[in-house]
This record gives structure tokens, sequence and C-alpha cells, in this order.
């Protein structure tokens, strides 16, 4: 049950009272304290650690499977306050259980779900928030919900995508890391000193190998922090607001890379921007909410602008198409259903079309990358061994200079 934080006055000796006390809403607190004959000063909801996740996380996936079974049970027929106390019951993540038993809780006293969902910013953002006041408001909660759990499903099944084509390749670069540091810092020496007891010269490579590992065992302790607190600064760095539109900027320029950063992009503006519209949401409104969620500074500079021209009597896709960022596929979908009135599903084709591509370049990506980095550390560990055993192989011109 929520609480507030109260500044009432004693009616009979007009002593100040701060205190909190618990209640459903405002009102029947309020109510309350007049009962306790208490002229309430100000009042407000006390800030708790509902909502803040409580020191733990939602992933997407409870979200996803919250939002479906939720719509599930609205289009059985299963009121609302029953449907959420079910949930809370069944659900395994803590913080997500006294998420929905907090938001069953506001319910029950009066305030609307998508009010209630809105107290809890850190699990339901304001896209989720606005699609189900939108629903709430046309009588097509579930419908709405049913949608939702789409579109978290399709935006969870691209996250997992890029992460598992990623998690390989950095796997292997660290395990490839990893053991050129450990060859070069404890094996290396050894053969070094080995060899300096035939007094002679060495191959270059060798020596130069030598040298070079010498080198990093004395300034490793120096080298590792330094590239731990760089990796650190750069990505504190890219959180800040100038930081962040530098990244953007030139993220979607890198090769290969950037075409899959851009893509993501593209297909999460037309996704979400389908998504609010055939839920009846404002186009303005809608615009705002798919800037904050685009996940690009530049693309959501070009969606604020085309907003402000849109506000001003121009069509979506004429707005729209002055912002290279958006490529003319786009623009030409777009302008097809404002022609036909159906923009959310020309939309919900192109976002289709741009996860697909994703998913081809990320399987192409993949494939290409294997081989390149079983080269890279065949070549790494095996140029290190054959440094190391070039005097071996050379032992009858060492052995007849010494």
């Amino acid at each position: 049950m929520p609480s507030f934080v109260y500044i009432a006055r004693e009616s009979g000796s007009g002593r100040e009272i701060k205190a909190t006390i618990d209640a459903s809403t405002e009102q029947a607190a309020i109510s309350t304290l007049l009962n306790k004959n208490l002229l309430v000063v100000s009042i407000q909801e006390k800030v708790s650690k509902k909502g803040k996740t409580g020191g733990g996380s939602v992933g997407l996936q409870d979200l996803v499977v919250f939002t479906r079974q939720l719509a599930t049970m609205l289009e059985a027929g299963l009121a609302m306050v029953q449907s959420l106390q079910a949930l809370a019951e069944q659900t395994s993540n803590k913080v997500m259980r006294d998420v929905i038993k907090d938001v069953t809780t506001r319910v029950e006293g009066g305030d609307g779900f998508s009010e209630a969902l809105a107290k809890h910013p850190k699990v339901f953002n304001k896209l989720y928030v606005c699609m189900v006041g939108a629903g709430e408001r046309g009588g097509l909660l579930a419908e709405i919900l049913g949608r939702l759990a789409t579109y978290l499903e399709n935006t969870a099944r691209l996250h997992k995508k890029v992460k598992s084509a990623m998690m390989y390749p950095i796997g292997v670069t660290l395990v490839a890391l990893g053991i050129t540091i450990f060859l070069l810092v404890k094996v290396v020496p050894v053969f070094g000193e080995i060899y300096a007891g035939f007094g002679s010269k060495l191959p270059g490579p060798t020596q130069s190998l030598i040298d070079f590992s010498l080198w990093l065992q004395k300034w490793i302790y120096v080298l590792l922090p330094a590239v731990v607190l760089s990796i650190y600064g750069w990505l504190m760095w890219i959180k800040t607001p100038k930081g962040r539109e530098f990244w953007d900027k030139y993220r979607i320029r890198l090769p290969m890379f950037g075409h899959i950063a851009h893509k993501i992009c593209l297909a999460r503006f037309a996704r979400t921007l389908a998504s609010m519209v055939r839920s009846g949401v404002p186009i303005l409104e809608v615009l705002n909410i798919v800037a904050n969620t685009c996940g690009n500074v530049i693309m959501e500079k070009a969606i604020r602008s085309a907003s402000s021209d849109i506000e001003q009597g121009e069509g979506m896709s004429q707005a729209i198409q002055k912002h290279p960022i958006f490529p003319s596929m786009v623009i030409r979908m777009m302008t097809a259903g404002e022609q036909t009135g159906k923009v959310d599903q020309m939309l919900e084709r192109v976002a289709d079309f741009y996860d697909d591509e994703v998913e081809t370049i990320l399987s192409g990506l993949t494939s290409l990358i294997e081989p390149l980095l079983i080269v890279f550390l065949g070549t790494t560990v095996g140029g290190i061994a054959v440094c190391m055993f070039l005097p071996i192989f050379k032992m009858s011109e060492i052995v007849n200079a010494h």
C-alpha cells in the first residue's frame, strides 16, 4: 500500500506534525487525517523502493512474459486485479513480483492501470505506459497488450541475435589476447635465459620478441590498469550528451558494424512508430516517444525536427525525408502508407525487412569472423612459437660461431 508524507496541524493546539501514513489513495489519506482532527497543510506520496528495482533488475524477457500473459488473461475475460494477482504469484523475479503487487494495490485503490504502471519508470518505459493508456481510453486494452507483447518479443529476439553473434568473436579475441600475454610474460623470458647462455647473436625476430617480452614484463602492471581505465573512461564519456552524440554520429559510418547499427535503429524506429500509430496515440506524442527510444542521438534530433514540421502542417513522410539518416525506402513506404491510410502496416513491413537484413548480415558476419579469428589466433601463437624455435633450427650456425 502506498505511503504518504504529510505536514498537518492539530485543530486544537495548532501544533505542526510531520509524519507518514499508509493509504490506498491520497484522498483516502486526507480523509483519515481529517477524522483525526488534523488539518492537512501538505501531502505527497513517499518515494519508496517500489519501481526502483530494489537493487535488482527486470529483464526484457520478464516484461515480455508479463505482457503476453496479462493480455491472454484479459482476453479470456478475467478481471484486471485478479489477473495481476495471479501474475504476481507465479513470477520468479522478485523485483517484478514486488512491482506487480504495487501496481495491483494502486489499481485496487482506484488508479488507472496506466497510471499505476507510470509509477515504475525503470520497469515500464514511456512507450509502454502510453500504449496501455491508449488501450484503456479506447476500450482495447487486451488487444493493445497483445500488440505490445509482440513488439517486445521482436525487440528481444533482435537483441538476442545481436548478443549471440557478438559473443563468439569477443570470447575468442579475449582468449587469444590472454594466451599471447601469458606466452610473452611467462614463456618467452625462459627461452631468453636459455639462449643467453649461447653467447651468440640470435636471429632478428627472436631477439626482437625477447626484447618486447622484457619490456612488457616491466610495464605490464602499468599497461593493464591503463587499458582498463581507458576503456572505462571511454564508456563513461559516450554516456555524456557530447560523447553520445559523437559516438552515434560516427558508429553508423563504421564498415560493416555501422550498417548493422544503422539498420537496428531504423527497425526500432519503424516498429515503435507502427505500434503506437496503430494503438491510437496522438502523432506528436508518438514522435516524442519514438525519438526517446530510437537509440541514436542523430536520429533523435531528426525526429524532433520532423515533429516540429508536422506540427506546422507538413505530412510525416515530407518531414522525415529532409533528413538523410532515413533511407529512401523508408520514405517511399511511409508515403505509400499515407496515401492508402495504412501507415502502421507499411512501417511494420519496413521493420520486418530491416530485422531480416540485420539477421542475414549477422549470420554472414559470424561465418566470416570465425575463420578470421582462427587465422589470427594461429598466426599469433604460431608466430611466437616460430620466433622462439628459430635459434634451434639454426643451432649449427650458432655453435660454429661460438
